[in-house]
């Protein structure tokens, strides 16, 4: 019989193997390490300053949120609300379905498989409590590690406009993590212009 532990360390090293297949390769620390996997690494992170004992579905789910997601390129869709909407349904599809044949093959049930799918899917945000602490934590780590970079391809407007969106999707712990970010320059000034913070 498979120990619990063991079972989960399996699957997570799982997707982590997944994850490092990403072509696309940044450096962090001075190594280079593929995208994906730096992020969904970032997602446990995040996850345990959120919840020091997060249940195990929403760790599975925090990391295998993003898998192998550069299968399906962005820019195979139209470039506008409408293809982005039917872009991000395909990718949690494949991130669930995938999660699914990891979690089956390292031995898991269906009640906890269906858990992560559901969160992957976002079906129940609003009404299912960790749903919406896996989205808090994906826009903490938005903000934290990419929004840096995102402010600087885009338009000041719709950087505002992201960040809005984004505040509206937390709940009130979400944003008091979010407002002990340390950001500087032009992002910290976008950030009180979209939340009409005062110095």
């Amino acid at each position: 019989m498979i120990d619990d532990q063991d079972r989960f360390e399996a699957t997570i090293k799982a997707i982590d193997k997944a994850n490092s297949d990403d072509p696309h390769v940044v450096l962090h620390h001075g190594k280079n390490i593929s995208h994906e996997l730096l992020y969904s690494q970032r997602m446990t992170e995040i996850l345990f300053k959120y919840d020091q004992n997060p249940e195990e579905a929403l760790q599975l789910a925090a990391r295998g949120q993003h898998i192998k997601r550069w299968v399906i390129p962005r820019n195979e869709y139209p470039m506008d609300r409408k293809g982005y909407l039917q872009w991000r349904t395909k990718l949690k599809l494949m991130h669930a379905n995938l999660m699914e044949e990891i979690m089956t093959e390292n031995g898991y049930g269906t009640d906890i498989i269906n858990q992560v799918k559901l969160l992957i899917n976002k079906n129940k945000l609003k009404t299912d409590p960790p749903s919406q602490q896996l989205e808090d934590v994906v826009c903490l780590v938005f903000l934290q590690y990419y929004f840096s970079d995102f402010l600087q391809k885009h338009e000041d407007e719709k950087v505002i406009s992201i960040l809005q969106k984004t505040w509206g999707k937390m709940t009130e712990k979400g944003r008091s993590m979010a407002l002990e970010i340390a950001f500087e320059g032009k992002g910290k000034e976008l950030i009180q212009r979209a939340l009409v913070i005062d110095n």
